[in-house]
């Protein structure tokens, strides 16, 4: 495989998906959901762009990520994907392409225990505020 450090902000994202799609997934079997309309339903709370946006927003504002990470998000925000989801407005997608960006940087840097933490601290922020009623 070409250097991960290498690839462009858009082929990160491609594996920050893929990355994150399996932990949410995995996260909800263990919370007991197992009919395919309400893993739909429960996993629409983490993958939508306006919470990965939320997520890395955060991260950003509270100086969690290390210079190297944050040199990945602005790639990814800085990535021309070329179409934006009509669900969306673009500020909220290049976020969210700066959020799978960012794991899928992680990943491939073999930074396992640090995605765990990163993929635990996003589910926790998604998670309470969804309680908090934002």
């Amino acid at each position: 495989m070409k250097n991960y450090k290498q690839l462009n902000a858009l082929a990160l994202a491609y594996m920050g998906d893929v990355v994150y799609e399996l932990h949410v997934r995995e996260r909800l079997l263990d919370q007991g959901f197992v009919k395919p309309g309400d893993l739909h339903q429960a996993a629409i709370r983490y993958v939508r762009a306006q919470a990965q946006a939320f997520v890395v927003t955060h991260w950003l504002n509270t100086d969690t990520l290390t210079e190297e990470e944050q040199a990945v998000v602005r790639r990814g925000k800085n990535a021309k994907s070329g179409s934006v989801p009509k669900s969306t407005d673009v500020h909220t997608y290049r976020y969210a392409t700066a959020f799978e960006a960012l794991l899928g940087y992680v990943y491939l840097s073999k930074g396992g225990d640090r995605l765990e933490e990163l993929i635990g601290q996003a589910f926790t922020l998604l998670e309470n505020e969804a309680t908090d009623g934002k």
